[in-house]
């Protein structure tokens, strides 16, 4: 119906996301918007990215407020269709859906969100990204936004709890156009699986009650509510008493002193947290070091700056041109070490190389990587670097640029330290740092001279291999460093 408000969802942003901070609204209540329309800046733990509208309207309710952290598949604005009448609130009957009538209930909301993002989950074709949604009034752009993600609502809320022999749910014709068939597989959603973990509920004794066996929010719920007794008295009165001492300005317990700031750990920072977590965790790390003289490389790079300074890679990129080299020839180094759900355990190699480097930003610290760096010159991968490090820092790189790194390069020299205990970039296997390049008493040719020295620390995963290759491939970058024409020469 022509009167009917269309409930636009937060989507899954890429990687499994499942929530993001909504930084600004582009949009105000009444504003006529065309498909494709920026009309919200939201925060993940990836990155800064505009979301466009997939419908053409009137903007009839933001459902957020700037600041507010949003879960994925909840209402995120409602649009009236271009020519219709505005739509008074009413409260549904039991019988009307939240997409109908414009009115979206807590439940309902609750309901079309894992909806939404069961269907997203397997394979829906719902989530669009980078370009507009297939019809609306007007034309979508035909450019592409990057970093922007389009959604569409699923299916009305009343036909969310139907049994899976039911026929699939109404769509609306934007929906219709871009979902693809035949991909429903037992699959569960982000959300689902956080509730799960944080409840310590075992997603392997629970049978799916969705199509095909899909785990839904329902099945966790009813897991947790299974246990026998309810929490004690006992045991909640503790919290209720620490509960006033949460405003700051209030004492600590434990230090006496008073409390002068209490900060959220969300975006950036909760990511940086769970993966440093996570590795420490699960990877048995170990580490080797050993100093370099660089003198010739600096020396070849300045010569090669007096000749063409407008272009000439940094030292950077010459490290990260030998350091592909190097995983081309210990390969072991450029893989991951994943566990079955069985307990069965493997390696898996990678064909290519995609090199990650340590960029801090206003938001944290990043790890951007140049796809396919082995295929790239110095020159080019300079160039790859800076346009990398520029969207990091100006919080437009994508998930892609985010999450696809193979082995990470992590350049701490910049900081003015000389090494670091650097916690590998899970879920990778090793990690090469570069120190400081500064003067150091040296050995040349029997002789002491002053040399400009930096040092090289890798740590790796020692369930993939042992100090030999860890050792082997560490001397090869130090060689390369300290007879850069030679190495470049082979490469």
């Amino acid at each position: 119906m022509s009167s009917e408000l269309q409930v636009f969802r937060l989507p899954d942003l890429g990687e499994g996301l499942t929530e993001a901070e909504l930084v600004n609204w582009l949009v105000a209540v009444g504003d006529q918007i065309k498909v494709d329309q920026p009309i919200a800046e939201v925060e993940t733990a990836k990155s800064m990215v505009e979301v466009p509208s997939p419908y053409a309207g009137t903007v009839a309710e933001l459902h957020g407020q700037t600041g507010e952290t949003l879960d994925v598949g909840k209402p995120l604005i409602s649009i009236a269709p271009v020519g219709a009448a505005p739509a008074e609130p009413k409260a549904p009957a039991a019988t009307d859906d939240a997409v109908s009538t414009g009115v979206v209930t807590d439940a309902e909301a609750s309901a079309a969100a894992e909806t939404y993002r069961t269907e997203e989950k397997a394979g829906s074709g719902n989530v669009l990204i980078g370009y507009g949604t297939p019809g609306g009034a007007t034309g979508g752009r035909t450019r592409p936004r990057k970093g922007s993600v389009a959604v569409v609502d699923a299916a009305p809320a009343a036909a969310l709890e139907g049994s899976v022999a039911a026929p699939e749910a109404r769509m609306e014709p934007a929906v219709a156009g871009t979902r693809i068939p035949g991909k429903l597989s037992a699959v569960i959603s982000p959300l689902v699986r956080k509730m799960a973990r944080d409840h310590g509920v075992s997603l392997d004794a629970i049978n799916g009650s969705g199509a095909s066996g899909l785990i839904m929010r329902r099945d966790v719920e009813a897991a947790i509510s299974a246990p026998e007794a309810p929490v004690a008295p006992s045991a909640q009165a503790p919290a209720e008493a620490v509960a006033p001492a949460a405003a700051s300005g209030d004492l600590d317990g434990r230090t006496g002193l008073a409390v002068s700031a209490r900060t959220p750990v969300r975006g950036v920072r909760k990511a940086v947290a769970a993966n440093m977590t996570k590795s420490r965790t699960e990877i048995p790390e170990a580490t080797v070091w050993v100093d370099v003289d660089a003198t010739a490389l600096l020396d070849m790079r300045a010569e090669l700056k007096k000749r063409s300074a407008h272009d000439t890679p940094g030292l950077l990129a010459f490290i990260a041109r030998f350091v592909t080299a190097g995983l081309k020839k210990y390969p072991t180094l450029n893989t991951r070490f994943e566990t079955g759900t069985d307990g069965s355990q493997e390696i898996v190699g990678f064909d290519g190389i995609n090199l990650g480097f340590a960029a801090q930003t206003d938001r944290g610290l990043v790890v951007p990587s140049v796809r396919n760096a082995h295929q790239l010159s110095a020159r080019e991968l300079d160039a790859e670097i800076r346009r990398l490090t520029a969207v990091a820092r100006e919080g437009k790189a994508t998930p892609t640029e985010l999450g696809s790194g193979t082995f990470t390069l992590n350049n701490y020299g910049v900081f003015g330290v000389d090494g670091s205990a650097a916690i590998i970039n899970y879920p990778e296997v090793a990690m090469l740092g570069v120190g400081r390049i500064i003067d150091k008493p040296w050995v040349v040719n029997g002789e002491l001279a002053v040399r400009k020295v930096t040092e090289l620390t890798l740590a790796f995963d020692h369930r993939v291999c042992d100090g030999e290759t860890a050792a082997g491939f560490l001397r090869y970058v130090a060689d390369c460093i300290e007879n850069p024409g030679g190495a470049l020469a082979d490469m």
